[in-house]
């Protein structure tokens, strides 16, 4: 466990990773040492780290390990004991920590809340940050993405009493988190080259849900069909807990009344406070995503002696003000009136709810998708799904499926398999396999008006810069 920081010297392996850098900077800001290493490759993180002064070597090298130097190491959940360093720390008997499991430690300190769910966590959990800066809370903040309202970085710290953080339900990561309350924004089948099915899901997040202690609160979105029967089955095992909803479905103060998504406005208005919430993010999903996170800011307030009755006007405006996050929803730039976005979403039933979310914000312009499918296993046992939640796109680009380098696929799903049979349900889909293949089609197809975005967890990302640079001269 983490119980002393301050003065205490940290090396990180793989400290460019989001969450690494993140809990790096979190470390510092608790008087920590910090240094670690990562790969050669340039991310953003990079300037991060650089504007903290926290120095780090660009390489992996088992000379870099110097075990009597540093109190503890923590490696990105990316690296086993096989790599290089790991290896080097291991065999001198100083055994490193996965980024999980300090993040679970240092959870362990503070009153803490685990944002968690198939989609949504992190946009939920920049949301809940924007909130709790706005309003003042004795609180620190770690998302897993680079947040416009933090100044494009993954933390916001403004006190030690709450922490809340993005947390993760892959190889069951969330289980080393020490939650008080647990905000839940849906639960489906996906990462299924590790969970065996739909009940294993179901089973993680429960065993997530137990790890509440008596007293302990979950806040979950009614809407989602998964998130409520977990609630529901939750319930039977602890009664003890406090059980808030949000969401159209909900009941109490987060249901959402009345919502309306025209040209450049999202609004929405929950039963238990007067007047409209402004988001300048489209998508109902958002709409959600705001009702979750006033849902937790509210409970927090109340534990510091307030309410988010009492802080109302400044909740609104912190929500108007909130830019989103890299790679959800995120606005690249525009060139002759060409507005080019980039968003992570990557499982069927995100998709869907973002093209609509798109669709009916920027109903003006046409809407232009290039989407890269992540992992074979997602692709293969969601085909189906994926097939049908393309509808919003005016014209959809697919490339070949990004593999993982965690999955040992062994179907006999192909990228062109892939585009057959979402062609059988688009009017309008093309198949370019590497996405420098897309290049002249997206020349002679764009024109002023439309929306170009880039879609999924892939590496596609980088054709919308493309068509900045294309489009600037």
């Amino acid at each position: 466990m983490l119980t002393e920081i301050k003065g205490k010297s940290f090396y990180l392996i793989g400290i460019k990773g989001t969450g690494m850098a993140a809990l790096a900077e979190l470390l510092l800001q608790q008087g920590a040492l910090v240094t670690g290493s990562d790969t050669q490759e340039q991310f953003y993180t990079d300037k991060v780290l650089q504007d903290l002064g926290i120095s780090y070597f660009q390489g992996f090298d088992k000379d870099h390990t110097q075990p009597n130097t540093h109190d503890v190491v923590i490696r990105s959940s990316a690296y086993d004991d096989n790599h290089e360093e790991v290896k080097s720390f291991i065999q001198a008997g100083k055994i490193p920590m996965n980024y999980t499991q300090a993040l679970g430690a240092l959870s362990s300190q503070y009153d803490s809340s685990g944002i968690a769910g198939i989609h949504g966590k992190t946009t939920t959990t920049a949301l809940a940050g924007t909130l709790a800066k706005a309003l003042k809370l004795d609180a620190s903040v770690l998302v897993g993405s680079s947040v416009a309202n933090f100044g494009n970085r993954s933390t916001w710290t403004g006190g030690k009493r709450f922490f809340s953080a993005e947390t993760c339900e892959y190889q069951r990561h969330f289980l080393d988190f020490f939650p008080r309350q647990i905000l839940l924004t849906s639960v489906e089948e996906d990462h299924l080259d590790y969970f065996k099915d739909l009940e294993d899901i179901f089973q993680a997040f429960l065993s997530y849900i137990d790890r509440l202690p008596k007293g302990g609160t979950l806040i979950y979105c009614a809407d989602d069909k998964g998130a409520e029967q977990c609630r529901r089955r939750a319930q039977e095992i602890r009664p003890d807990l406090q059980y808030i909803s949000y969401g159209k479905q909900a009941e109490g103060e987060f249901k959402i009344l009345e919502n309306s998504m025209q040209k450049g406005q999202n609004t929405f208005t929950l039963a238990g406070y007067p007047g409209e919430f402004s988001l300048q993010v489209p998508g109902e999903h958002m709409q959600l995503d705001a009702a979750g996170s006033l849902a937790l800011v509210d409970l927090l307030l109340k534990k510091q002696g307030s309410s988010l009755i009492e802080n109302l006007p400044a909740a609104k405006m912190a929500l108007e003000d909130f830019r989103g996050t890299r790679r959800r929803s995120e606005i690249i730039g525009e060139v002759g009136d060409i507005l080019v976005m980039d968003d992570y979403g990557h499982h069927p039933r995100a998709i869907e709810m973002t093209l609509k979310g798109y669709k009916s914000f920027y109903s003006h312009r046409r809407l232009v998708v290039s989407f890269m499918s992540h992992t074979y296993s997602r692709s293969s046992s969601l085909l189906e799904e994926f097939a049908g939640c393309f509808s919003a796109a005016d014209c959809l680009i697919l490339h070949d499926i990004y593999s993982s380098a965690r999955e040992n696929y062994q179907g006999g799903l192909t990228g062109e398999g892939f585009y057959k049979r979402i062609a059988k349900e688009h009017p309008q889909v093309h198949y370019f396999p590497e996405i420098d293949q897309a290049k002249p089609f997206l020349k002679e197809f764009l024109q002023p008006g439309d929306l170009f975005l880039t879609l999924g967890a892939g590496n596609n990302w980088p054709l919308g810069t493309w068509v900045l640079e294309q489009w600037k001269t």
